[in-house]
């Protein structure tokens, strides 16, 4: 009788934690490969990687470090975390580039400031 109480109880004590593992393993089977993700993280990355490449590095690295350690994660079939980590590449090469056309967008205002003054130093001397 001890017997079949103690196999009673430890029913009822492992039945929750097998459905709880069940139940997460049916979550993460159900998460799609994020392969456009992937797709359009990469593409961001090589888009910003010409121009952002000299006026953004830490940007751009970090962008590619994302997308390398979301490619990792989907090699490891961990596709949540390689979507989030695909996303934030892509927004960290959009970041780049978005400073690398600040940085020359600073340098072009510096020039044509230079180019006035020129003017301005000329007209005066006249």
């Amino acid at each position: 009788m001890k017997h079949q109480t103690w196999q009673a109880r430890r029913m009822l004590w492992v039945s929750p934690w097998a459905l709880t593992g069940l139940m997460l393993l049916g979550a993460c089977a159900s998460t799609p490969p994020p392969n456009e993700e992937l797709a359009v993280g990469k593409a961001a990355v090589e888009r910003a990687s010409g121009p952002a490449a000299a006026e953004a590095p830490t940007e751009l690295a970090a962008a590619r470090d994302k997308l390398t350690r979301a490619n990792l994660a989907y090699a490891n079939k961990d596709y949540a975390l390689a979507s989030q980590l695909a996303a934030q590449a892509e927004a960290d090469a959009t970041l780049a580039e978005a400073q690398a056309r600040s940085v020359r967008s600073g340098r072009a205002l510096t020039e044509v400031r230079e180019g006035l003054r020129q003017l301005r130093d000329e007209m005066n001397r006249k």
